[in-house]
């Protein structure tokens, strides 16, 4: 298995865990959505994946690339490992580039000083990558500067630098959100064709369960740093088992519904609030009062698991 992170949990001085129990994995040529509201822990989860951990954090479970356990692993190995094993990224392209540097600087620096390439081979690499991210003319692109560039340009640029490497597990966080709708059905395009001729494992955040469920193979639904729910894609958008998953689905607009949109009532959990049951069942329809008396556990489903006790096998 590429990623296999097994019951991580990690603490960093709140009430409840930023992440409790968390169990996933990611296989060569496979894409894994991670999906819930702001603050459930996707971001978190891709990070441990690199070890940028919240200072003072403590961390228990396992976060393993191609078996070696990233939260044990020594500097040396890390260093390799966020070099040319695990690329991120990120939702905002402008904030991963120095807007006094070259687009050339931006991807060249990475191949010279961390991957030991000659500077012409780096530029001949780079010249390659943005070619193979749809960049007309890259020559002119690399002495450009990022504020010469759309959105949608810089973010060809930042997953250019994240392929420099040949990386075998991509991370991408929130990677289209910052795009309009064409750029980002563009960029979508571009991930999933580089993604397919590299047999990447990409590990996919995004709010959005209807992108998840169409750009996904599998999906985990996350809510207050917990997974509730674990299927394949087609399946957990057509039969959402869990009641957290449901009503994402139902406050989802969608072209030619004519039903209202039903926001999920109350607010997201923050660190400060504590839970003995379902860290749902507040704002659940279908709470009872047996669901605030403990966490709930996994429950085998169709394709995955959900983590409610309202559901039946």
């Amino acid at each position: 298995m590429l990623l296999s992170v097994e019951g991580l949990t990690i603490e960093a001085g709140g009430r409840r865990p930023i992440l409790r129990e968390v169990s996933l994995s990611v296989g060569r040529g496979e894409i894994v959505g991670l999906v819930g509201e702001s603050g459930s822990g996707k971001s978190t989860i891709a990070r441990s994946v690199l070890r940028l951990l919240p200072a003072g954090a403590r961390v228990s479970g396992r976060v393993a690339v191609e078996g070696e356990d990233v939260l044990t692993m020594g500097q040396g190995a890390l260093r390799d490992l966020r070099a040319s094993k695990v690329s991120m990224v990120y939702q905002d392209p402008r904030s991963s580039l120095n807007p006094v540097r070259r687009i050339g600087d931006f991807l060249t620096e990475r191949m010279v000083r961390t991957l030991g390439r000659p500077k012409a081979e780096a530029r001949t690499r780079a010249l390659e990558l943005l070619d193979a991210v749809g960049m007309r003319d890259p020559g002119a692109r690399l002495r450009q500067y990022p504020h010469e560039l759309s959105g949608g340009m810089l973010q060809r640029v930042v997953i250019a630098a994240a392929l420099a490497a040949d990386p075998a597990l991509l991370l991408a966080d929130e990677a289209t959100s910052a795009l309009d709708v064409t750029t980002q059905a563009e960029t979508l395009a571009l991930l999933r064709r580089v993604q397919a001729e590299r047999e990447l494992g990409m590990l996919f955040i995004t709010h959005d369960l209807h992108l998840a469920a169409a750009f996904c193979d599998r999906v985990h639904v996350l809510y207050a740093g917990t997974v509730v729910e674990s299927r394949p894609a087609k399946e957990l958008f057509a039969d959402p088992r869990h009641p957290y998953t449901a009503g994402l689905l139902a406050c989802t607009p969608e072209l030619g519904d004519p039903r209202p949109i039903r926001p999920i009532p109350g607010r997201p959990p923050s660190l400060d609030d504590a839970f003995t049951g379902c860290p749902f069942a507040p704002r659940c329809p279908e709470a009872t009062a047996a669901c605030e008396e403990e966490p709930p556990r996994p429950v085998a489903v169709s394709g995955g698991t959900a983590a409610c006790r309202l559901v039946e096998a």
